[in-house]
């Protein structure tokens, strides 16, 4: 069975695991409602996509009370 004949350096741990960072989404804001949405999807606020009304916004509980 293989053993580690020195122990791994910070450094080259770090190294390693480099490009394991999480990268933040590519979010906009939507021209109809202005709230932030992930670019390419329907709003989920006011559900405009394109300039066009694709789905229609669910009601909130705070509305329907």
């Amino acid at each position: 069975m293989a053993v580690p004949f020195r122990r791994v350096s910070k450094m080259k741990k770090r190294q390693r695991r480099s490009h394991l960072a999480l990268s933040v989404p590519g979010m906009i804001t939507c021209p109809n409602c202005g709230e932030l949405t992930l670019s390419h999807r329907v709003c989920g606020n006011c559900g405009f996509y394109n300039g066009k009304q694709v789905v229609t916004p669910k009601a909130k509980k705070d509305d329907a009370e």
